[in-house]
């Protein structure tokens, strides 16, 4: 009998957003992959061996039995979308498509990136932010971020965030609300995220990418 074949390895962190992306598109292409834990609480992100797989020295990374690795969420997303392309991650309709990809983009470029932990770190260090002070200014990009997506939904929405299937924009929009919950943000000028964000939770896929259902998760 044959050994059976290496599994993928997706380096992250329970809380990490971008982790969590990651998480949702790999359960709902059933896709199984070793989760290995990064702990950037403890700094190992910036460890001499990681940053070997990982030259930027952030979660999450990709790794196939093969030694290829890839970076960047969204980058892993789309490649495993057109690795593994049922079920599509994208609308089929042209336009949607564009809409998709423009909800997505708005939180993993515009919001997350002046949210990450590293970014956080530096409030702190240079200008002595304490944790509400962190929390008020992730709320402040957050809300940002959530009015214009929001408005946006309102073109767009159906069951899910853009349309009736679920799509990239979702896989991204979960991880920024359980972040804006996280801030202490005042969701109720969201309806329509708030509706989108229950609908894909109910989904298996879903919960079992949660942080709190991690292996490291405290």
């Amino acid at each position: 009998m044959q050994d059976p074949q290496p599994e993928p390895c997706l380096f992250g962190y329970w809380r990490s957003s971008a982790a969590y992306r990651v998480r949702i598109a790999l359960n709902l292409k059933r896709i199984t992959a070793e989760q290995v834990p990064v702990q950037l609480q403890e700094g190992k992100q910036k460890s001499a061996d990681y940053r070997l797989l990982n030259p930027a020295g952030l979660v999450p990374l990709w790794r196939e039995p093969d030694g290829f690795t890839l970076a960047q969420s969204l980058a892993i997303i789309e490649y495993l979308d057109e690795k593994f392309p049922d079920p599509p991650l994208l609308p089929g309709d042209l336009k949607h498509k564009a809409r998709c990809r423009e909800i997505a983009y708005a939180i993993a470029c515009d919001i997350h990136p002046v949210n990450n932990l590293r970014v956080l770190d530096k409030l702190t260090a240079d200008y002595n932010a304490g944790k509400e002070a962190r929390a008020a200014w992730m709320r402040h990009w957050i809300a940002t971020g959530f009015d214009a997506i929001e408005t946006r939904l309102a073109e767009t929405a159906g069951l899910h965030s853009v349309g009736e299937r679920i799509s990239l924009a979702d896989i991204c929009l979960v991880p920024q609300v359980y972040n804006a919950r996280r801030a202490g943000l005042d969701l109720a000028p969201y309806p329509r995220i708030i509706a989108a964000d229950t609908e894909a939770r109910k989904l298996p896929a879903f919960v079992a990418a949660a942080p709190e259902a991690q292996p490291d998760a405290p």
